[in-house]
């Protein structure tokens, strides 16, 4: 693998469930080297503009970015989008509709884990919460970690909010098509985020991926935080299988809990097409005197 371009397509802001404002992303991002960065928030869009402004103020190229939650095989996959017009009325309508059964969902949450004997854990995942409407199961998650009843975000997965545990309320997303659809008309290029997370079987995961070809995705993670170093080549492979780009990104959420921080990542591989050169004309570029000395 060779690193051509430090290129950091995946991470996560306050705007979503990162801990970090978008500038101080930025800054994180500058200074681990990263030279083309994108923000890609959950169902949200409404950082992209700190974001740019900070990332060019640094001298780092920009492509806009979000990871919009789609339901596949009854099973939560994110798809990410990159280089859009951040103005686009149907993206953000999308969005908006995505976000919506978030509240709904956490409240459900918050009585399971009643049940169980936490209590209070809605008034206390909000005390992490950016934006309300973006409420998630990392914000519980941090709650209870802060309140004693796990060690860590990891044991709190274990135990709760997944399936078969207290505290996981399935919810329905956007469709795949409708996702891709969102992306691809407002000018960008779909990306199926970290593939290797989904536990699908073969055949589930080539419907994922035919279908997602079929809709007009573009892209695959291969290079990200959330592989093993051991999937890189599988998803290679699957890129080049299906004539897809690929893309490198840390999934970055906070200094405290991600293992992989930005622009740390090895390079893409060799035979593979690099996402951002089908994005060249969508990239923001830094201005040459923005750089600071």
């Amino acid at each position: 693998m060779t690193l051509l371009l430090n290129a950091d397509l995946h991470c996560h802001s306050v705007v979503s469930d990162g801990t970090l404002t978008p500038e101080e992303l930025a800054a994180r991002a500058h200074a681990n080297g990263v030279q083309l960065w994108a923000l890609t928030d959950h169902d949200e869009i409404g950082g992209q503009h700190r974001a740019a402004t900070a990332a060019q103020a640094l001298g780092m190229d920009y492509l806009t970015g979000v990871e919009i939650s789609v339901t596949f095989a009854d099973t939560t996959v994110h798809i990410v989008g990159l280089g859009f017009d951040a103005h686009d009325a149907q993206l953000a309508q999308g969005l908006a509709a995505t976000r919506g059964g978030r509240g709904e969902r956490a409240q459900e949450i918050a009585r399971q884990l009643a049940q169980v004997g936490i209590m209070g854990a809605y008034e206390g995942a909000l005390r992490y919460v950016g934006n309300p409407e973006l409420i998630s199961r990392t914000h519980f998650a941090r709650h209870l970690v802060d309140a004693g009843v796990c060690r860590d975000t990891p044991e709190v997965f274990r135990r709760f909010l997944t399936e078969g545990h207290p505290g996981y309320v399935e919810h329905r997303w956007a469709s795949l098509r409708d996702a891709v659809r969102w992306i691809r008309e407002a000018g960008g290029a779909a990306v199926i985020a970290h593939p290797g997370r989904y536990r699908f079987t073969p055949t589930e995961e080539y419907a994922l991926f035919s279908e997602f070809k079929q809709h007009g995705g573009e892209g695959v993670e291969v290079v990200t935080g959330s592989h093993m170093p051991s999937e890189y080549p599988i998803y290679a492979a699957m890129a080049q299988e299906f004539g897809l780009a690929a893309s490198r990104g840390s999934d970055f959420h906070s200094p405290h809990e991600s293992h992989t921080d930005l622009g740390q990542l090895p390079g893409l591989p060799d035979q593979l097409t690099p996402v951002w050169e089908l994005l060249q004309g969508r990239i923001l570029r830094a201005p040459a005197s923005s750089a600071p000395t």
